[in-house]
């Protein structure tokens, strides 16, 4: 029969959770730092655009664009790779070539020489790091942690992804107020370095990829593909993905252009307000489980996009003064949807899809997910060229509340949860079960 003592324990596990994981934490600690930094980043490349060498808006658009162009070129094999390769050595060859890639700004500022051309050959450098380094990521989450606590740590690190938001913003306009645009780059590159020592310091074996197949790379890929179209639940969340990012990435590219331009912000007043907007982002991480749980993980899909998106046509009715709190409100709101929704799709992603082909499957949907912003960005950048910022948000918000509507699509509408197993369709010989990893079917998780 337990004690006192043996109850106290369990109470005490049960609310540490996997803070009581040292390599979890040393896991959750890298990846929170470099996405602290590369919030700052997001905030301090657009506005070495615009302050040092006076970009269009076109430009800084591009710059946008060029950071997840690669998800297009080289997304499907890199998928490929990932599923063949060692992931924590490919995650620190990520993170120091992102920290000498970063570092080139500065020095180049430094000596008066930075140019447009480095920063769109700085935002393809990053982009292409960033392809293996999310893939791989993806894939090394569950060799760190056990099927059972997918849940606990995705949401846990989409809950530090989201506070970065909130933070990386402010910090990167005060350093451009401070320190000139280029020391947020600074910050961004060291947090690289603090990434990859987190990384060295786990001391879990990772499991081994699978051994490599006989078959080439271009049928590694095109399994993936196949794997994605013919599961109606990947295929429906893949189109959805795909409409959020271009129309939400496409109003994010032009946004620190209006709020310069036409609210007439400074650098330290656009930080707070793009921080504002992502304070959502940290509400939407901590109920995603629970809201999970208590109505099922497919209707919470449902009620996150559909009950956040409209919110988004609040950005371009902001005006000077008083009237910017419309756009810390609606990108607060939105972004609680979207981090809402990322949660339970990656968890319930992780345990869904067969381990050999993780790899592949989620590169498959994330170039498509992915390579929508490159599309969304130069979309943005045309528009506001051309018919002037304002309503090129409208059309773009508009498009963010319509995307939304592709969740109704079969099957999401037809049970509560979503499945933990492909159906016998697209996997033979599995028998399929309701729930999922975040589903009322899975209660412990």
């Amino acid at each position: 029969m337990p004690t006192s003592r043996d109850r106290a324990e369990a109470s005490a596990v049960g609310r540490l959770g996997l803070w009581r994981d040292r390599n979890f934490c040393m896991l959750w600690l890298g990846e929170t730092t470099s996405l602290f930094g590369t919030s700052i980043s997001r905030v301090a490349l657009p506005l070495v655009a615009v302050l040092t060498v006076q970009a269009s808006v076109f430009q800084v658009a591009a710059l946008t664009a060029a950071t997840w162009l690669p998800w297009l070129i080289i997304g499907l094999p890199a998928g490929a790779w990932v599923d063949r390769l060692p992931r924590r050595p490919l995650l620190l060859v990520c993170d120091v070539v992102s920290f000498f890639v970063l570092l080139s700004v500065p020095v180049a500022a430094w000596v008066d020489v930075v140019t447009f051309s480095h920063l769109m050959a700085v935002a393809l450098l990053l982009g292409t790091a960033g392809v293996f380094f999310s893939t791989a990521y993806s894939v090394y989450v569950p060799s760190v942690v056990v099927p059972e606590d997918l849940s606990e740590a995705n949401a846990k690190l989409q809950g530090s992804e989201a506070v970065a938001q909130v933070v990386g913003p402010g910090a990167a306009g005060v350093l451009a107020q401070l320190l000139g645009a280029v020391a947020g780059l600074v910050v961004d590159a060291l947090s690289f370095l603090v990434s990859a020592v987190c990384l060295l310091r786990i001391h879990e074996p990772e499991r081994p990829p699978t051994t490599r197949p006989a078959t080439g790379l271009r049928e590694e890929v095109v399994i993936g593909l196949r794997l994605v179209a013919a599961d109606p639940y990947l295929r429906v969340l893949t189109l959805h993905g795909a409409l959020t990012n271009l129309t939400l990435v496409g109003c994010q590219s032009v946004l620190v252009v209006f709020l310069v331009r036409d609210l007439s912000l400074g650098a330290a007043g656009v930080g707070a307000l793009v921080g504002a907007m992502s304070a959502g982002g940290v509400l939407g991480a901590a109920a995603a489980p629970a809201l999970a749980r208590r109505v099922g993980s497919g209707r919470a899909l449902l009620v996150g996009a559909l009950g956040t998106a409209p919110f988004g046509l609040l950005i371009p009715l902001a005006t000077p003064g008083a009237g910017v709190v419309l756009v810390a409100v609606g990108g607060a709101v939105v972004g609680a949807g979207a981090v809402c929704g990322n949660v339970i799709k990656d968890s319930w992603r992780q345990a869904y899809c067969p381990r050999p082909l993780l790899g592949r499957v989620l590169v498959s949907m994330q170039v498509c997910n992915y390579g929508a912003i490159p599309i969304g960005a130069l979309l943005a950048g045309v528009l506001g060229s051309s018919i002037g910022l304002r309503p090129t948000l409208w059309v773009l918000t508009a498009g963010l509340a319509l995307a939304a509507f592709t969740l109704f699509l079969w099957p999401l509408t037809r049970d509560p949860d979503l499945p933990s197993t492909p159906s016998p369709g697209v996997r033979p010989g599995v028998r399929r079960r309701r729930g999922s990893g975040l589903g009322r079917a899975a209660p412990g998780s």
